[in-house]
C-alpha cells in the first residue's frame, strides 16, 4: 500500500469538506466545543483577550513608550504642605490630578490662572485621601509656580446635606474631573467613597457627585476657595442591572438594609469600581463617563462568562484554544470575576441623573479595573482612554509591573469603539514600583488646533521614600492622528504642564 497516496487523498477530502462547510485556508484543530459556549456582545464594545495578548508583541515600541525620566530633576511639588491636629507641617503626597477644562476637554483659563485638582494626603496616613486645588498663572511652567489653595471641602461639608442619602457616610473623596461652566462657575465632579466596614454594613460603596465650588481673589496673587454650594451625590448604580452595585459585588442584595454578613463571606478578590466621573458634553446635552464594573443584564460575571466569544475576539479557534488554557489557568477565578467596563449616563442641566446608559466599553474576563476614563471629541471622532495594570489583568505575559494607558476610538459617543495602534495600546510603563520615576494614572489633555495632547500623571509611589513624596510627573506630548498615536519624540515638558506652549 502507498501509504503517502493514501495520506494526500485524505487531506484532499478533509480540505474539501472544510470548504464545503464554509471553511477558508487550511483547516487546523482547536479545543473541542461545549455546549455552554456562546458569542454576545450586549451591544457594547469590548477589551478583547486576543488583543490585549496581541499588546504584548508591542511593547518596547518607543511610539508607546512612557519616556524616561532623569530622576535627579524629580522635584516634590513646594505648596503640598498642610497642618496636622497638632500644627505640625505635613509634606504631603499628591497622586490623582485632571485640569479645570472646558467643555470641549480643552484646559480653561479661570481669571487668568490654571487650575488643577488632585488626590492628596499624609503620606503616613493611607485613609488620608481628599482633594485639593492647585492654581498658577497662565504662562508659568515651573513646578514651583504651582500654589496650593487647600482642600476644596471642609471636613464637615459632607454632613450638612442632610437629605442625600450617600454624602453622611462619606470617608475619603476619590478622582473625577471640572468644567468651567458657560456661566462662569467652577463645576467639580468626584467620587464619594464610603468606608469597608462589615460590621456596620458598608462595603465601601462609590458614589458620582458633584458640587459648584466658589473662588475669590484676595490679592492679585491669589485664589481662595471660598465654600461649595449645590453639593449632591448623582448616581451610584442603580439596581445592578446595568452597572455592578457594591452590595451586589459583596452579596448583599437590598441596597436598604444593612448586612449581618462576616468578614469571611466577602470575596475580596471581586474589585468593585464605580468612580472616576468625566464630565463631556455632546450637541447641548451634558454626560459622564465613569468607571464601572457590567451589570446583570450586560454580562455581568461568573463561570458563564469564560465561554462568551466575544469576549475572546479574533477566531473560534483562537476562541476554543485560549479558553481551554483560561479554564486550566490560577487565573480563572480572578477571570470569572473580571467585569471591568466604562459606564455613560446623561444627567440634567441641575446635574442630577437623566438617564442610565449602557456601557461604553466592557472588559469581560480581562480585567476589573479600567481607571480613570477620559473621553473628548477630536476632528469628528471620539476618543476614550482609561488606565491599566497587569496586577489586574488576566493575561498570560502582562505582569505585576506592567502600566498600561489604553485607547479606542469611535465615530459617535456611543461608539462602537475600536482599539487605536490595532490593540488599544496607547502607553506602557515596565518599571519597578520602587523607582522614583514609576508613575500612573496618565491623562490626555486635548490642545487647541493641534494634533498634539499633553499627557500628565503622577510619579512615585506614596510612602515608599522618606523624601521623594508622589508628584506631578514632568508632563509629555502625544500625537493623535486617525486611529494611531505616537508619543513625541523629545517631548518632554515640566512636572504638571497642562498645555503644549505656555
Amino acid at each position: 500500500m502507498n501509504f503517502n497516496r493514501v495520506a494526500k487523498q485524505a487531506s484532499v477530502i478533509t480540505l474539501s469538506t472544510f470548504i464545503l462547510l464554509g471553511g477558508s485556508g487550511t483547516q487546523t484543530s482547536a479545543a473541542p466545543k461545549d455546549d455552554r459556549d456562546h458569542k454576545e456582545t450586549y451591544d457594547t464594545s469590548q477589551i478583547t483577550r486576543y488583543d490585549m495578548k496581541q499588546m504584548i508583541k508591542q511593547h518596547g515600541d518607543d511610539k508607546f513608550t512612557v519616556p524616561d525620566f532623569d530622576e535627579s530633576t524629580i522635584k516634590n511639588i513646594p505648596s503640598a504642605v498642610k497642618k496636622d491636629e497638632n500644627g505640625n507641617e505635613v509634606v504631603m503626597d499628591v497622586w490623582d490630578t485632571w485640569p479645570l477644562q472646558n467643555a470641549d476637554g480643552t484646559v480653561a483659563e479661570y481669571n487668568g490662572y490654571h487650575i488643577v485638582f488632585g488626590l492628596a494626603g499624609d503620606p503616613e496616613n493611607a485613609n488620608d485621601t481628599f482633594i485639593y486645588m492647585f492654581y498658577k498663572k497662565v504662562g508659568e511652567t515651573s513646578i514651583d509656580a504651582w500654589k496650593n489653595a487647600g482642600r476644596v471641602f471642609e471636613d464637615d461639608d459632607h454632613k450638612n446635606v442632610p437629605e442625600d442619602p450617600y454624602l453622611k457616610h462619606q470617608a475619603e473623596e476619590w478622582s473625577g474631573s471640572a468644567t468651567f461652566t458657560s456661566d462662569g462657575e467652577v463645576r467639580l465632579f468626584y467620587t464619594n467613597r464610603e468606608p469597608f466596614n462589615v460590621d456596620e454594613g458598608r462595603y465601601g460603596k462609590q458614589t458620582l457627585t458633584t458640587a459648584q465650588v466658589n473662588l475669590s481673589e484676595p490679592d492679585t496673587k491669589t485664589l481662595e476657595i471660598d465654600g461649595v454650594e449645590d453639593y449632591k451625590s448623582i448616581y451610584e448604580g442603580g439596581d445592578s442591572s446595568i452597572y455592578q452595585t457594591a452590595e451586589k459585588a459583596f452579596g448583599v442584595e437590598d441596597s436598604g438594609q444593612m448586612s449581618t454578613m462576616s468578614s469571611n463571606e466577602i470575596n475580596f478578590d471581586d474589585n468593585h469600581t464605580f468612580r472616576d466621573p468625566h464630565y463631556i458634553e455632546e450637541n447641548g446635552r451634558k454626560y459622564l463617563v465613569f468607571e464601572a464594573n457590567t451589570g446583570t443584564d450586560y454580562g455581568y460575571q461568573g463561570e458563564e462568562s469564560l465561554y462568551n466569544q466575544a469576549y475572546y475576539g479574533k477566531s473560534n479557534k483562537f476562541f476554543q484554544d485560549e479558553k481551554a488554557k483560561l479554564l486550566q489557568s490560577p487565573k480563572k477565578n480572578l477571570a470569572e470575576l473580571a467585569n471591568g467596563a466604562i459606564g455613560i449616563v446623561e444627567i440634567n442641566d441641575d446635574y442630577t441623573l437623566k438617564n442610565e446608559m449602557k456601557p461604553l466599553i466592557v472588559a469581560n474576563t480581562v480585567t476589573d479595573e479600567i481607571e480613570r476614563p477620559n473621553i473628548f471629541k477630536k476632528d469628528g471622532k471620539w476618543y476614550l482612554f482609561t488606565s491599566a495594570r497587569g496586577s489586574k489583568m488576566t493575561i498570560d505575559g502582562i505582569d505585576d509591573e506592567d502600566i498600561y494607558l489604553l485607547g479606542y476610538v469611535a465615530d459617535s459617543l456611543t461608539g462602537e469603539y475600536k482599539p487605536l495602534n490595532k490593540t488599544g495600546i496607547v502607553l506602557h510603563q515596565d518599571l519597578d514600583p520602587n523607582d522614583v520615576t514609576w508613575n500612573y494614572a496618565h491623562y490626555a489633555i486635548p490642545q487647541e488646533d493641534s494634533d498634539n495632547v499633553v499627557v500628565t500623571s503622577y510619579m512615585t509611589n506614596r510612602g515608599f521614600f522618606e523624601d521623594h513624596k508622589s508628584t506631578f510627573a514632568p508632563s509629555f506630548l502625544m500625537n493623535i492622528k486617525g486611529g494611531k498615536t505616537s508619543v513625541v519624540e523629545d517631548g518632554i515638558l515640566e512636572q504638571g504642564q497642562i498645555l503644549e506652549e505656555e
